[in-house]
């Protein structure tokens, strides 16, 4: 099988002052180094394994691994970050209204792992796709943490390593937080 890993600088043009101030559109002038994956979709041979990349990228958090997720239902993605808090990583999970009664979910097992998680429920869709691992690193892109995502999607994923740019996407986890509410699985009370 012939990955597709890319290493690449990466740019982002700056943008007026005005805009940098709404505290939802931000200036990186260097977005530091990068790694690109992309699946191919349909069971091919062609495509990354991103869901290996990503699990690889959680293995080497040390102190705080922050989770947005739209869908979440890659067994080795629910493994890693399970197996982060048993690292003692600080962990906390935002999920989409959905995703919590969407069928094979892994939110029942990271709650059952003693992880924080949320649901964001006040957007029509929470639609992110977003690891910030230790502050440094951002993970990112069309990728849903999911089975169909790794075999049966055109997808892509991107590694940023950053502190800089983690520090927005942390900000904005902390935002969607404080808007969402704290998960109940079935049953609870």
């Amino acid at each position: 099988m012939r990955r597709l890993l890319f290493a690449l600088p990466l740019f982002v043009l700056s943008l007026p002052a005005q805009a940098a101030d709404t505290g939802a559109v931000y200036s990186v002038p260097q977005a530091g180094p990068a790694t690109v994956c992309f699946t191919s979709g349909n069971h091919s041979a062609l495509g990354g394994d991103c869901a290996a990349l990503v699990v690889n990228e959680i293995g080497q958090a040390r102190r705080t691994l922050l989770v947005q997720a739209y869908n979440f239902s890659e067994p080795s993605i629910i493994a890693a970050i399970i197996d982060a808090r048993r690292r003692g990583v600080d962990v906390t999970v935002i999920l989409d209204k959905t995703s919590p009664r969407a069928r094979g979910e892994g939110v029942d097992d990271v709650a059952a792992a003693g992880i924080p998680v949320f649901v964001d429920n006040k957007p029509r869709i929470a639609h992110n796709k977003v690891m910030v691992i230790d502050g440094a690193t951002v993970i990112t892109g069309s990728f849903n943490f999911t089975t169909s995502a790794q075999c049966c999607n055109a997808e892509n994923l991107l590694v940023l390593r950053s502190p800089e740019l983690a520090s927005a996407y942390a900000a904005n986890f902390m935002r969607r937080q404080a808007v969402s509410v704290a998960y109940r699985p079935a049953g609870s009370g």
